[in-house]
């Protein structure tokens, strides 16, 4: 028996089996065997589909980061951006980085 490679599935397909799954009218096994997949893969793209289906509706994702933090983020990259800039600049007029950066 030869072992099957992962396969990476795209997103186009995991919605449409996952949308199949949620209608009911064909059995797991069917569409299993109908998109060449496991069944409890199939469970797994149906859990994730209703658990995300509130963001379609204007609630916010699981996933997203709240504004504060983001915000936050971008003054430290400045912060951090600036820094560089100094110490760059500092370690040129000392000689201990060439100007070549």
């Amino acid at each position: 028996m030869t072992k099957r490679t992962r396969r990476a599935h795209r997103a186009v397909l995991k919605a449409k089996v996952a949308l199949a799954a949620v209608k009911g009218e064909k059995t797991l096994a069917e569409l299993a065997q109908q998109y060449e997949v496991h069944a409890s893969q199939i469970t797994v793209w149906q859990a994730q589909l209703l658990a995300g289906a509130e963001g379609v509706f204007g609630g916010t994702a699981p996933n997203a980061a709240p504004a504060g933090d983001l915000t936050m983020l971008h003054a430290k990259i400045g912060e951090l951006a600036l820094e560089n800039d100094f110490l760059s600049g500092a370690f040129r007029k000392a000689g201990l980085l060439s100007a070549k950066r």
